[in-house]
C-alpha cells in the first residue's frame, strides 16, 4: 500500500506451494511466506517497494515475483497496480481492509491517517503480523466436467477458492482440504491408492487436481521426501509437512478406538485432523470420537485475527478454532442467529447465495439480532469482517460448525441461504437438538426425497412427469421402456444439474446408470419422462398460511437446458393469466403442504398446455439476487423476519404475485469452458454456467440485446457470416429462422446435410467439407476468421470423438459465438429484425425503473 505522501507498507506476503508454471489462481497459497530466509525476504520486500514508489502508485498494488531456491535471483512476473484477487485473499488473511484504504488514499488521505478498523487504535501505516498460518486451496469445476483435461497450466480453471487458518502449517493444510467439499477429509485419496508407484510418478511431474493427493501417496509408499522435490519443484519444507500427515495418517490405522488416551487424542486433534478423519482411520464412526473428546475436554478455542499477533487488542469478532489452551470469544447474552454460508464458489452454487447470507444477516441486525456468520470462502462479503457481529472462518462441516454453535448458543440457526451446502447440515442439527429458524429438517427432506414428494403431489392432485428412483441397472431399463425414451436421468440430491442427463435409447442409459451406481451406492438415480416444453420458475416466500411470490420468470431455452444456463425474462412474456393463477395455486398448495416457513424454489413446465412440476427446493435458489433487483421486493428481508416469526400480512404482503414493471429484465448466462481442454460446451441438463449478467431493456428484444453484449456474445447483422450445422430432426424450425436471418443479410455456410436444406428452401448458402473429407474443412473454416456466428445443435453431446464436439471446441477457443439451442438463435433474430442502435438504447436505474 502507498499513500500521495509516499509512505508505503506491505500488507502480506504470500508464497505458491506450487512451482512457477502453475497459476497463482490453480496453486494453493499459503501466508505468511514460509520458506524465505530473512534475507530473501527483505530482498523482494524492498524490490516490490522500489517498484511502487517508481510508478508511484497511490492504492494498492501486487507484485508477483519467481524466485530461485538455489540462489538470491529473482525476477518480477507480474505487477497489478490495482486491487486483485490476491488483494481479496491478502485482506481475508490479515484482516487488513485492502480496497477500503485503497478507496481513502484516493480520497486524499494518507496512511497515518486512517484508523486501523480491527484494533481501533493502531493506524493503516502499522505492517501486519500473523501468529498463524492461512491456506488458499483452489476449487475447481471438474466434478461436473468428468471429460475435461485436468493439467494446471498458466490458464487458470479454478472457479472459487476457500481460506483455511491454523496453528500450524498441517492443521491449516487438513482444514482446507475438508474445506472443499469434495468428500475429502485428509490426503488419503481412493483414485491416487489405486495408482502404480510408475502412475503416481508420471502424474505428479506435470500438476493437476489430485497431485496433492498423488504426492503423498508417494510418500506413504516410501518414496523419499528430497526425489518428490527434484520431479515436482516443490520445497522440501512443504513436501516434508505433507509426509509428516502422511506419517499421522499411517499411525493411526493401527489405532483401535478404544486404545486413545487423552494425550494422543489431543495431539491429533492439535494437527488438525477432524473427526471424522480419525474415524475414517481407525475404523469407528466420528460420534465416538466426538464422546470421546467430551468426556476429555479435547475442544477447540476460538482465536482472533487481530492484524498485530495480539500486541493490541481487537474489536472486530473475526475468529478461527484451534486447539490451544486459551479462547478469545466473548459470548454475550444477546439474542443471536447464526448464518451458514455457502463455502467456496462453484457451478451450480456461486456468488448469489453469498448474496443471500449478506442480506439475511442485515434483515437480523436491523431486528436487533446478534449475527454469526460461519464461512470459508475469502472472496466474499459474508467474510468481511465488519459484515456481521462475529465472523467464524471454518470448514462448512458437521463437527466444526457444531464447535462454533457449542461455544456460542445460538437461538436459532439458518440454513436456507447456504445452499445445498447449508441444507445438508440440517438432519444433524436436528438430531444434534440445534434449533432451525425456517422450514424443518423433515419437511426438506420430504421436498428432496422423491417417494415422498411424489406422494404429497398426489395427495394435492398436482401433476408432475412421471418417473421413478431405480436402485439397479435391469429396474432402469424397465422403468426406460415403460415411460418411453428420451428420459432424463439424475442422482438424488444434488446443485446444478450435476451428473443430469437426457438419454435417448438404452445404450445411452446403461452408460449412464453403471457409473452412476458405481459412484454412489446409497442413493437411487431418479428417471423421469422428459417432456419439451415452456420452462418457468419461481421463487416464493411463505409465512405457513400465504405465499407471496416476487415474480415469475420465464426460462427462454425450452425444457432440458438447465435453469442455470437458460436465458431468465423477466415479467413472462408467453405464460397466460389463467397459467399464472395456477403457478400461484399450485405454489401456495405445496408450500403450505411441506410447511414451508421461509424461501422455497418451484420450476415447472407447461406442456400442451398443462403445467407439471418438475423441481422443489426448500431453500433459497440462484434467481434471488436477480428477481431481488427486477422486482424491487426484499426478498431476502421479507423471508428472514417470516423465519423470525413475523407474517407476510403483518409486513404488507398477502397471497398473490407482486405487481410486474413496465420494463423487461433478462438474465443471460456467461460461461468459462474456453478454459477448460476437452469439455463439452453444447447446453444440456447439467449446468456449465459460472455467471450471469442482466439486460433491461423497454420491450424483449431491448432487453436481450443487452444481455447478449453484456455477455460477450456478438449479433449478427447485415453481411455477417453464419456457420450451421443443425442436426436433421431440428431442420423444420431451422429453416424458417435461418431465412428470416438471410432476409436481414446475413450468409451462410453449412456442412453438406444443412446446406441442401437451406438451399432447397431458397437460402443461398455456401457448402464446406466435414473434417474426414480433406482441406480445408469446417475446422480451417472456423480459424480462417471469416466466421461471425456458430449455430450447432449436436446430435449427441459429450462425445469427443464427434465432427460436433470438435467444431464446438474449435468456436469457443476461437472466440466465437457459439448457439446449441435453437430457441436462442430464434430469440436472436428477433433481436436482429428490430436492427437496435446500440448507441440509442435507454440507460436504467434499477433502483428506480424497476419499482411501481
Amino acid at each position: 500500500m502507498r499513500d500521495g505522501a509516499g509512505n508505503c507498507i506491505t500488507v502480506c506476503s504470500m508464497e505458491n506451494v506450487d512451482p512457477v508454471g502453475v497459476h497463482t489462481g490453480d496453486s494453493i497459497v499459503v501466508a505468511p511466506a514460509q520458506t524465505l530466509s530473512d534475507k530473501e525476504y527483505q530482498m523482494l520486500r524492498s524490490a516490490a517497494i522500489n517498484i511502487i514508489n517508481s510508478i508511484e502508485i497511490k492504492g494498492g498494488c501486487n507484485v508477483q515475483f519467481a524466485l530461485d531456491p538455489n540462489s538470491y535471483n529473482y525476477a518480477v512476473i507480474e505487477i497489478n497496480p490495482r486491487v486483485s484477487r490476491s488483494s481479496a485473499l491478502a485482506s481475508k488473511a490479515t484482516g487488513y481492509p485492502i480496497a477500503k484504504v485503497a478507496a481513502k488514499i484516493a480520497l486524499g488521505y494518507n496512511l497515518d491517517e486512517i484508523k486501523n478498523a480491527v484494533t481501533g487504535k493502531t493506524f493503516a501505516c502499522f505492517e501486519p503480523t500473523l501468529d498463524y498460518v492461512v491456506l488458499k486451496f483452489p476449487r475447481w469445476p471438474f466434478d461436473k466436467f468428468f471429460g475435461a483435461k485436468r493439467t494446471l497450466g498458466t490458464k487458470m480453471m479454478a472457479t472459487g477458492e476457500i481460506m483455511s487458518i491454523g496453528k500450524s502449517f498441517e492443521a491449516a493444510l487438513l482444514k482446507g482440504i475438508r474445506s472443499l467439499e469434495i468428500g475429502q477429509y485428509g490426503l488419503e485419496r481412493k483414485s491416487s491408492k489405486a495408482r502404480t508407484l510408475e502412475e503416481l510418478k508420471r502424474r505428479v511431474v506435470v500438476p493437476d487436481d489430485e497431485r496433492l493427493f498423488d504426492l503423498a501417496e508417494m510418500l506413504r509408499r516410501g518414496y523419499k521426501e528430497e526425489k518428490v522435490c527434484q520431479i515436482t519443484g516443490m520445497d522440501l519444507f512443504f513436501v516434508d509437512k505433507i509426509n509428516k500427515i502422511v506419517k499421522m495418517e499411517e499411525e493411526l490405522k493401527n489405532i483401535k478406538v478404544d486404545e486413545f488416551t487423552e494425550e494422543s487424542l489431543s495431539y491429533y486433534k492439535e494437527k488438525g485432523f477432524s473427526d471424522k478423519a480419525i474415524s475414517n482411520f481407525v475404523g469407528c464412526k466420528p460420534p465416538e470420537i466426538y464422546a470421546l473428546r467430551k468426556k476429555w475436554n479435547i475442544m477447540p478455542v476460538f482465536k482472533m485475527v487481530d492484524t498485530c499477533a495480539g500486541e493490541f487488542e481487537a474489536v472486530t469478532p473475526y475468529y478461527y478454532s484451534s486447539y490451544d489452551t486459551e479462547t478469545e470469544v466473548r459470548v454475550s447474552d444477546k439474542k443471536k442467529v447464526m448464518v451458514i454460508g455457502s463455502g467456496p464458489i462453484r457451478i451450480g452454487q456461486g456468488i448469489e447465495f453469498d448474496y443471500c447470507s449478506v442480506h439475511c444477516i442485515k434483515a437480523l441486525k436491523k431486528a436487533g439480532i446478534e449475527t454469526i456468520i460461519v464461512n470459508n470462502n475469502p472472496e466474499t462479503v459474508s467474510t468481511d469482517f465488519d459484515t456481521a457481529d462475529k465472523l467464524y472462518f471454518e470448514p462448512l462441516t458437521e463437527e466444526d460448525v457444531l464447535n462454533v454453535v457449542e461455544t456460542e448458543k445460538p437461538d436459532g440457526v439458518i440454513l436456507q441461504f447456504g445452499g445445498q451446502t447449508a441444507i445438508k447440515l440440517a438432519n444433524f442439527f436436528d438430531e444434534m437438538h440445534i434449533p432451525i429458524l425456517g422450514t424443518l429438517p423433515e419437511q426438506i427432506d420430504a421436498a428432496e426425497d422423491r417417494e415422498k414428494f411424489d406422494e404429497i403431489l398426489e395427495s394435492l392432485d398436482i401433476r408432475r412427469p412421471k418417473g421413478k428412483g431405480v436402485w439397479t441397472l435391469e429396474e432402469g431399463i424397465a422403468v426406460a421402456n415403460e415411460l418411453t425414451f428420451p428420459v432424463l436421468v439424475r442422482p438424488s440430491y444434488v446443485l446444478g444439474g450435476q451428473g443430469m442427463e437426457i438419454t435417448h435409447n438404452e445404450e445411452q442409459l446403461t452408460k449412464y446408470l453403471v457409473e452412476a451406481f458405481e459412484k454412489d451406492k446409497k442413493n437411487p438415480v431418479l428417471i423421469d419422462r422428459y417432456l419439451g416444453g415452456r420452462e418457468i420458475e419461481v421463487d416464493a416466500i411463505c409465512d405457513g398460511t400465504d405465499v407471496y411470490i416476487p415474480g415469475i420468470m420465464e426460462h427462454l431455452e425450452r425444457a432440458g437446458v438447465h435453469s442455470g444456463d437458460s436465458i431468465s425474462i423477466y415479467p413472462p412474456q408467453h405464460i397466460s393469466e389463467d397459467i399464472q393463477a395456477q403457478i400461484l395455486d399450485e405454489t401456495k398448495r405445496i408450500s403450505n403442504a411441506l410447511k414451508i416457513i421461509g424461501m422455497i424454489n418451484i420450476q415447472f413446465i407447461e406442456f400442451r398446455g398443462e403445467l407439471n412440476i418438475i423441481e422443489v427446493n426448500p431453500r433459497s435458489s440462484r434467481t434471488v439476487p436477480y428477481i431481488t433487483k427486477v422486482t424491487g421486493v426484499p426478498v431476502i428481508d421479507i423471508a428472514t423476519n417470516v423465519m423470525l416469526g413475523s407474517k407476510l400480512a403483518d409486513m404488507g404482503y398477502s397471497t398473490g404475485i407482486a405487481p410486474t414493471p413496465d420494463v423487461v429484465a433478462v438474465k443471460v448466462p456467461v460461461f468459462s469452458t474456453e478454459k477448460l481442454p476437452q469439455v463439452e460446451v453444447s447446453l444440456g441438463p447439467e449446468m456449465r454456467s459460472t455467471g450471469e449478467v442482466l439486460g433491461v431493456g423497454y420491450n424483449l428484444e431491448n432487453a436481450l440485446y443487452k444481455g447478449f453484449i453484456a455477455s460477450g456474445m456478438t449479433v449478427p447483422k447485415a453481411g455477417s457470416t453464419i456457420l450451421a450445422t443443425v442436426r436433421s430432426q431440428d431442420h423444420e424450425t431451422f429453416v424458417p429462422i435461418a431465412k428470416r436471418c438471410a432476409d436481414l443479410g446475413c450468409n451462410f455456410i453449412a456442412t453438406k446435410g444443412t446446406a441442401k436444406v437451406l438451399q432447397e428452401n431458397g437460402i443461398d448458402c455456401k457448402v464446406v467439407k466435414k473434417i474426414s473429407e480433406g482441406v480445408p474443412n469446417i475446422i480451417d473454416t472456423i480459424r480462417s476468421g471469416v466466421i461471425d456466428l456458430i449455430v450447432d445443435i449436436p446430435k449427441k453431446a459429450n462425445d469427443v470423438k464427434s465432427d460436433g464436439f470438435k467444431i464446438r471446441r474449435t468456436a469457443i477457443e476461437s472466440d466465437l459465438t457459439l448457439i446449441t439451442a435453437l430457441d436462442t438463435f430464434k430469440a436472436m433474430v428477433d433481436v436482429m429484425e428490430k436492427k437496435i442502435n446500440q448507441d440509442e438504447l435507454a440507460i436504467f436505474d434499477i433502483n428506480r425503473d424497476m419499482r411501481k
